[in-house]
Formats: C-alpha cells, structure tokens, sequence
C-alpha cells in the first residue's frame, strides 16, 4: 500500500486524560465535545470547557496529530446561536475538522468558515452514495462517517461512487438503529438524543432489587431484570431484554462490541480512509487498551495486507472491555432474528 492509503486511526477522548491517552498510545485523530446539547454524548462528566479543549488541541497539534470536534445533534429554533457559536469557537480553536449532522449547520459552517474542514456525522444517517455525494457538493463534506449497518460489500460501493473519504466504525459500542433518527430513547424519556446528546440519560435510569431480581427502569419502563450474581447492564432500551411472543430475549440488539479487526484487510483494499473507536464515555484505561491494539493491527496491515493476520493477544485484551465481554462483526454477518 502507499502512504496515500494511510488509513487513520481515530479515537475517543471524553476527557482530557483521555485525549492525551489516546495521543500517547498511537492515534492519528481524536474526537470530542463541548460540555453540552451540541455533541452526541451529553454525559454528566465528559467532554471539555474551552480551557480544556485548547490544551488537547495544543498537546494533539504539538505530536502532529488531529483534533476533531463532534456538533452532531441537531439544533433547534430557540437554541439555534448555541450550536452556531460552537462552529465559531471550532474555527477560533484551529480544530482539524468539526463532525456535523444538521444541513443547516453545515451551511452556516461553510459560508462562516469556508476554511474549516467538514466531516458528516454517522449521526447524518447517510448510507447511500448519492446521499454523501449530496453533502459533498452543496456544503463540502470531505468526509463521511458511515452507520454501524451497512455490509462489507456495501460499504464497497459507497467507497467506489464518491470522492469523498470514507470512515468507519471499527471498535466499539455496536447501534442497530437508523443513527441520527432513533426516537426509541425519546419515546421512553421525552428527551431526543438527536438533539439533547444523551441516549437513555442518567436522571431516568434506575435500578431497583425486587424478589425477582435487580430491575433496571428507564422513566419507569422495565429494560432488564438480572439474576442474583448476574451484572446489571446500564437500562439503554434497545439493549434490554423483552417478551416477545411467549420468549424472552434480546429482540433488539444484544449487549456487545462490534469488532472489525479480521476485517482490516478488506476495508483497507475497499479504500477505507479511517477507523474509528467508539467510546467517549469509556475510561482512559480503555482508550489505551483499545489504542494499543487497534494501532498494532492497523501499521501490520499497512505493511502486509496480504499477510495480515489477527494475533490472539489482540482478541484477549479487545475483549476484556467489550461490551458483555464478547464481540460481533455486526452488520457485516448477522444471523438477524
């Protein structure tokens, strides 16, 4: 492969030990978010003030890595200034990129600061060629963030019909749903996670130990009931266990990572530009486990595609903090119910 195929290695930094983790352990880029609505993970405790955000910036840019900022949500009429300030304050801060998922503020970014790059979001739920072409040549997205549902061999074809790069997901919290569109977290709690940045968000979660078991509630809905011993899962609700005809399962989406390491391979002859980590909500620890191997794996596949193979000891430590310690390749195979 050549250096212009290098495929950059983008990681989670919910914090700022975070950032500097995922710098040290080997990422190309880093992604987060302002402490606010504007960014998909809203979380109590996450993301950065401006004083914090300039010294990631400074301590990414001073390594030669990259800084990208996530405006992923949507605005709205009443708090439209909010989201545009964060475009400013992407522009003022010299970030590398800002990752949109609004047209709107793709405008307002591209007429404001027509030097400013633009990613579009996953959160932009666009899966199809000729909707990234679309954001391409009205606002000039030179990257897109593909949703966690596409298969291999379309992922292929969205790459061969654009000139846009492409990113993909490749570790991480696996989302079955339609991102950007989901409305189950706002049916449960009234609060859209389009556009407050938080999925299921803490205030509505519960857990509550009863004869039959720990419950876990979102807004009162029962999610989950967990045996004595058996570790209770946070109450996301597309990850709980429900009735369905006389048999209770995982009739969503069950709780585990999406691992695409046996993939790298194909998604690099595919033309794939970037991976990315999910997990701004994880620890620093896990952002270095994850860095570690996932930049391992990505300079043995840039060297010898051809005789790439997956060591075991990458398996072991992926899955010591997946998600119900196991994996899947997600949309890629699935055996859907």
């Amino acid at each position: 492969m050549t250096p212009s195929q290098r495929i950059e290695l983008v990681c989670p930094a919910g914090s700022l030990p975070a950032l500097k983790t995922a710098i040290d352990h080997g990422a190309d880029c880093v992604y987060l978010g302002f402490k606010d609505a504007t960014n998909a993970r809203n979380f109590t405790g996450l993301n950065f003030d401006p004083a914090g955000m300039l010294e990631g910036v400074r301590y990414a840019h001073q390594r030669g890595r990259k800084v990208l900022l996530a405006l992923n949500t949507y605005p709205q009429a009443h708090n439209w200034r909010d989201w545009t300030a964060a475009v400013d304050r992407a522009a003022e801060m010299e970030l590398d990129a800002v990752i949109l998922a609004d047209p709107g503020l793709m405008d307002y970014a591209a007429k404001t600061h027509p030097g400013l790059r633009l990613h579009l979001s996953v959160q932009g739920s666009a899966t199809s060629y000729e909707a990234i072409n679309f954001y391409h040549e009205r606002f000039g997205i030179q990257r897109a963030v593909l949703p966690r549902v596409l298969s291999l061999a379309q992922v292929e074809s969205v790459i061969a019909r654009t000139p846009v790069e492409i990113e993909v997901f490749g570790f991480g919290g696996l989302c079955v749903m339609v991102e950007g569109r989901c409305a189950l977290s706002a049916y449960a709690t009234g609060e859209s996670p389009n556009c407050n940045g938080a999925c299921s968000p803490g205030k509505h979660v519960r857990w509550e130990q009863t004869p039959q078991g720990m419950e876990t509630r979102l807004n009162g809905i029962l999610i989950d009931r967990f045996a004595d011993g058996e570790r209770a899962g946070y109450p996301t609700l597309c990850k709980g266990r429900f009735d369905v005809n006389g048999e209770t399962y995982y009739a969503i989406e069950e709780p585990t990572s999406l691992n695409t390491l046996e993939l790298l391979p194909d998604l690099a002859r595919a033309g794939v530009r970037a991976i990315k980590i999910e997990g701004r909500q994880r620890s620093p620890a896990y952002v270095a486990q994850v860095t570690k191997v996932w930049r391992a794996a990505l300079d043995r596949v840039m060297a010898d595609a051809d005789g790439f193979a997956v060591q075991p000891a990458w398996m072991a430590e992926l899955n010591k903090v997946s998600e119900g310690q196991s994996h899947t390749l997600g949309a890629y195979y699935r055996p859907w119910k």
